[in-house]
């Protein structure tokens, strides 16, 4: 992505999934307590695997455009 738009929408998006996944995999490990989700594992791998979508997509808005490009 090389639009500076699109890579700030990736990074916001992948912060924000990144979170909310911390907190649901939290309350999976009922580590959070207060919810109807503490101590269920469904939400602990739900949780686990909206966090690394979110790493990723946080790792593709920081990749820096490509300068290997060839000029005609």
């Amino acid at each position: 992505m090389t639009s500076r738009t699109g890579r700030i929408a990736l990074i916001t998006s992948g912060v924000i999934a990144l979170i909310l996944g911390g907190v649901w995999a939290g309350q999976g490990m009922n580590l959070i307590p207060g919810s109807v989700m503490t101590g269920s594992r469904m939400w602990l791998f739900i949780g686990l695997i909206i966090a690394i979508v979110g790493i990723i997509l946080i790792v593709l808005g920081l990749r820096r455009p490509g300068h290997g490009r060839a000029s005609k």
